[in-house]
């Protein structure tokens, strides 16, 4: 094997490029385009039997044998996130455009830590983090850098209000002094359906899990006002120290959106940091129809958004959004290799400084190309196609004398449960609807949730896909049914 075949601008390397590239789009549209399920129900034994050879043989062999062998054993297997009835989780069909801008990007391999490794692109992702900040309305003092999701950008907005909060109570740089004494007392106030990302986040900022005060929901599923303000009361008797609160625009079960405007007013009463985890429901701001669900939101101090869910982009991408962005003070730092300070004299452009990761992918080149290419009606028709669908999906399953809605749904995630028998009791409900999830996923016919609601396993349609019917719909239903059907044959479900 020569060099020049692997490496573009050397020798042969465009002809191999163009032949590898090729061979990999053919691969993609025989092995997973139009797949009649979403998922082929192989065990994980059955996986691990395929990969028993070496991952790194003595000798190569030629890139289209290693192709071949990839569709075989690797998308053969692989969750179809295009098809209409895999809808598990908020694991996306990704659109054209952003595939198309995944080429581009990987191609030039461009690194966002320095100008001088990605110069265009560290200029395009500052023009798109501007257009964002004015989808949410932001003021123009905002900023924002792109993170690799959801996690991520809670991660940070979470760091910056432990760091801000300590600079201005306590005089403290936490960047360079560490954690003041009074850490142990500081607290995170969010719903208790929040995302588990800000335990995660409160554990990697040496706070640790019992800083995340969880507030109790109302019947909607949403941060309940009365015990949010019993909570701040609670934490001024016992002298403990809140400094941000976590508004959600989108729970992972039930899609709820907290009352983003009175969290606001609470936030700015007590000098909280307001984030807003809009991972899930950030979409709808490019909707006219269903924009005013985040009304509050243009008051966050902090916004996460993902692109790899509503957004329909592939995995990963997401957001950052500050509205001071003077807030990335407290996180920046100069290396003399990549962001001396004499760029910032010379006006070059500086994203390491905002972002908790050195080496960082082109992500920003995904929704640049989807939005050029789809424009806000085009992106608003997709978002506001899946949750009408949930709206006729959630009345379907209302109307089957065999299934429970367990709530209306706010964006586009459907949660019920099935129950054959209007006698059979919550624990064998619970055994019934967790032996059906498995089946499913071994059947391979439809992929669905699972969750717990009031102590019961539940069942969840989390509805993406903007080319799913509800004759796809229906079809999960059926399915659910037949492994119903067929758990009950192998063992007895009893009231």
């Amino acid at each position: 094997m020569s060099v020049d075949e692997f490496f573009l601008g050397a020798g042969r390397g465009e002809t191999s490029y163009r032949d590898a590239m090729d061979r990999a789009v053919e691969t993609v549209i025989e092995t997973v385009a139009n797949r009649e399920r979403p998922h082929s129900g192989a065990s994980p034994e059955e996986l691990a039997a395929q990969f028993d050879d070496p991952v790194v043989p003595e000798e190569g062999q030629r890139l289209e044998m290693t192709i071949d062998e990839v569709a075989e054993r690797v998308l053969r297997h692989s969750v179809d996130p295009s098809n209409p009835r895999c809808a598990a989780h908020l694991q996306c069909p990704p659109m054209i455009p952003g595939l198309a801008a995944e080429t581009l990007l990987t191609a030039t391999n461009q690194s966002l830590d320095s100008f001088d490794q990605a110069p265009a692109a560290t200029v395009l992702e500052e023009r798109v983090v501007t257009a964002l900040c004015d989808l949410f309305d932001l003021p123009e003092d905002a900023d924002g850098v792109f993170t690799s999701g959801g996690t991520q950008s809670n991660f940070q907005a979470l760091l910056l209000a432990r760091d801000r909060y300590c600079d201005q109570q306590f005089d403290r740089n936490v960047q360079t002094d560490g954690l003041p004494a009074a850490a142990p007392s500081l607290r995170i106030l969010c719903s208790e359906a929040a995302h588990f990302t800000g335990k995660q986040a409160a554990h990697h900022l040496g706070l640790g899990e019992r800083a995340v005060y969880t507030v109790p929901t109302d019947a909607d599923g949403c941060m309940d006002l009365d015990e949010l303000d019993a909570a701040l009361d609670d934490l001024d008797r016992r002298d403990e120290l809140p400094f941000a609160l976590v508004g959600t625009a989108g729970t992972t079960d039930f899609g709820s959106i907290d009352p983003l405007p009175a969290l606001a007013d609470r936030a700015a009463d007590r000098d909280l940091w307001f984030h807003v985890d809009a991972a899930y429901g950030g979409a709808l701001a490019v909707s006219d129809e269903f924009s005013d669900h985040l009304a509050g939101i243009e008051r966050a101090d902090s916004i996460a958004v993902d692109f790899h869910k509503l957004f329909y982009q592939p995995i990963s991408c997401g957001a950052l959004l500050l509205r001071d962005g003077a807030d990335f003070r407290l996180m920046a730092r100069n290396a003399a290799y990549l962001n001396p300070e004499a760029h910032d004299e010379g006006g070059i452009p500086n994203l390491v400084s905002k972002s908790v990761q050195t080496t960082r992918r082109f992500d920003a080149l995904k929704p640049y190309v989807a939005f050029r290419t789809l424009g806000r009606t085009g992106l608003a028709e997709l978002v506001e196609h899946t949750l009408e669908l949930a709206d006729d999906a959630a009345a379907l399953v209302r109307e089957a004398d065999d299934f429970e809605l367990l709530g209306e749904p706010t964006l586009n995630a459907v949660v019920f449960r099935y129950r054959p028998r209007p006698g059979l009791s919550d624990e064998a409900v619970s055994a019934l609807n967790a032996a059906v999830r498995r089946d499913l996923l071994d059947d391979g016919r439809a992929l669905v949730a699972r969750t717990t609601v009031d102590g019961v396993t539940s069942l969840k349609v989390t509805l993406l896909n903007p080319t799913a019917t509800l004759e796809d719909v229906a079809a999960m239903l059926d399915a659910v049914r037949d492994c119903g059907d067929r758990v009950a044959d192998t063992r007895e479900v009893t009231a």
